[in-house]
C-alpha cells in the first residue's frame, strides 16, 4: 500500500529539462549499469538519485557528482556490483556507503537509513527499507529530492518546489536538525547563499546562534571541508553582503580576520576569483602580519605542504612591503630558492589585496606563469677540476657565492665573473 500511495503522491512524472537531463545522465553516462545491476537484483530492490546532482539539474547548474541511494543492504550492493562485474571500494561501509567505478565516472550508493543515534558529530544508523525514512533525516527539503533512472521524482518534503521558490527549509525541527550534525550550521549558510531568494528567518538565526557553539565538536576537516565547497560556490560573494551570514563565518572561524578584503574587490580579484585555489583564498583571509596564521595552523589541519605555502606568503608579509620590492631580480631569488608557487602566490596577494591595480605586477606574474626553474650550470666537479678546489668547506662557500650571482644576474653568469669569485 505504501509503495501504492508513494506513486499516487509523491513522484511528479516530468517532462521538462528536469527528466530529460536525469535521462541524460542515465543513457550518457555509465549509470545505466549501476541501475541495472541493482534494479534486477531482487524483485524489490531499487536505487534512485539523490541529493546534489537533481538539486543541481533543477537549478541548471554543472553536475559533477552522482550520489545515489538504494533499499539494499550495503553487503547486498557489493553482491550485486561484483554480479555485473562492476569496481568497488567501501567509502564508509559503517554509514552505508560503497562507490562504484566505471571508467573515471565514480558513483556513490548510500543505503536507506534512519538515525538511531546522534550526538552532534556523528550518527548511529539503522537501515531501512523505507524511502520516507531516509528523507525524513537529511537536513534540507532541497537535500531530500529522489529520481528514478526515467526523470520521475520522489519528492516527500516538496524540495523542488522549495528550491524553485528559493526557500531554505529544514526537514522537521530545525534545532533537532542542528543538533544531530552541528556542521549544517555551515550546510545551512551554503545553501542560503547560493539558493535563497529570501530574508533569513529571526527564529532560524537564534536557533543557529544558540547552538553554534557545538561546531567545536567537529573535526577541523568537516570545518575546513565544507568552508572550501562554499569558497567555490557561486554565492561566495554573496557572503560579504550578508549580514547574518558573514557574522555566524566570524564565529565559527575567528582567524579569518580579513573577511572585509572581499568586500572591495578590485577588477583583477573579481576576474580571478574563482580561479584561485582554496589554500590561496586562505592566505587572503588569514595573513594579516601578525601571527593569526599561526594560530589558524594550530587551530585547523592542513597539509605539512598548504602549511608551507601559506607560511611563505606570510614571511614575505609580514616585512614592510612596498611595490618597490616587486622586481624581476627580487622574484628571481623567490622563485629559484622557494618554487614557482611561492612566487605566483605573494605577487597575486598584493594585486588581489590592492585598491589599484599595478600593471608592473600582471607583467610579473605573466612573467613567471610558465617560467621553469632553471639548473644553475655550474657544480662541485666543475669547480674541483677546472680550479683545482679541494672538497671542503671552501669549495661550499665559493659554489654558494656563484650560486647567489647567477640567481641575482637572471640565471646567467659568465666566465669571467665566475674567476672572480674563484681567486676572491
Amino acid at each position: 500500500m505504501d509503495n501504492f500511495l508513494d506513486k499516487i503522491f509523491f513522484r511528479s512524472h516530468n517532462l521538462d529539462y528536469i527528466s530529460q537531463n536525469l535521462k541524460n545522465i542515465t543513457y550518457q553516462t555509465p549509470a545505466y549499469k549501476i541501475f541495472e545491476a541493482i534494479n534486477s537484483y531482487s524483485e524489490n530492490s531499487e536505487v534512485r538519485y539523490v541529493g546534489g546532482c537533481i538539486r543541481k539539474i533543477v537549478k541548471k547548474e554543472t553536475v559533477d557528482d552522482i550520489d545515489l541511494a538504494t533499499n539494499l543492504k550495503p553487503s547486498e550492493v557489493c553482491d550485486a556490483l561484483k554480479k555485473k562485474e562492476i569496481n568497488f571500494y567501501e567509502t564508509g561501509i559503517e554509514h552505508g556507503t560503497i562507490t562504484a567505478i566505471i571508467d573515471e565516472y565514480k558513483y556513490e550508493i548510500t543505503s536507506l537509513r534512519k538515525d538511531v543515534i546522534t550526538d552532534g558529530r556523528h550518527a548511529k544508523v539503522e537501515f531501512s527499507l523505507d524511502w520516507k525514512d531516509d528523507a525524513a533525516r537529511r537536513d534540507f527539503s532541497i537535500n531530500s529530492i529522489y529520481s528514478d533512472k526515467e526523470g520521475n521524482l520522489f519528492d516527500p518534503h516538496n524540495g523542488k518546489k522549495d528550491l524553485e521558490d528559493g526557500y531554505i527549509k529544514f526537514i522537521g525541527d530545525a534545532e533537532n536538525r542542528i543538533k544531530e550534525d552541528y556542521l549544517r550550521i555551515l550546510r545551512y549558510i551554503r545553501f542560503f547563499l547560493n539558493y535563497s531568494n529570501h530574508k533569513h528567518k529571526p527564529e532560524i538565526i537564534k536557533i543557529i546562534k544558540r547552538n553554534i557553539g557545538g561546531v567545536s565538536q567537529l573535526s577541523s576537516e568537516r570545518l575546513l571541508d565544507e568552508f572550501k565547497k562554499l569558497t567555490k560556490s557561486d554565492g561566495f560573494l554573496k557572503l560579504f553582503n550578508d549580514k547574518e551570514s558573514l557574522e555566524l563565518i566570524g564565529i565559527i572561524f575567528p582567524q579569518l580576520k580579513n573577511l572585509d578584503n572581499f568586500k572591495k574587490l578590485n577588477s583583477y580579484s573579481r576576474d580571478n576569483l574563482f580561479k584561485a585555489d582554496f589554500i590561496f583564498l586562505l592566505s587572503l583571509m588569514i595573513v594579516d602580519g601578525t601571527d593569526n596564521a599561526d594560530y589558524f595552523f594550530y587551530k585547523f589541519n592542513i597539509s605539512k605542504k598548504d602549511q608551507k605555502r601559506l607560511k611563505l606568503i606570510d614571511s614575505f608579509y609580514k616585512e614592510k612591503v612596498n611595490i618597490k620590492k616587486f622586481t624581476e631580480k627580487n622574484f628571481n631569488k623567490i622563485f629559484y630558492y622557494d618554487g614557482w608557487q611561492a612566487a605566483v602566490d605573494i605577487i597575486n596577494f598584493k594585486l588581489f589585496t590592492s585598491n589599484k591595480v599595478e600593471k608592473k605586477l600582471i607583467k610579473l606574474i605573466d612573467f613567471y606563469k610558465d617560467k621553469i626553474s632553471p639548473t644553475m650550470p655550474i657544480n662541485a666537479n666543475v669547480l674541483m677540476t677546472k680550479f683545482n678546489i679541494p672538497e671542503g668547506k671552501i669549495l661550499g662557500n665559493k659554489l654558494k657565492m656563484i650560486e647567489e650571482m647567477w640567481v641575482q644576474n637572471g640565471f646567467q653568469i659568465s666566465e669571467k665573473q665566475i674567476q672572480k669569485i674563484v681567486k676572491s
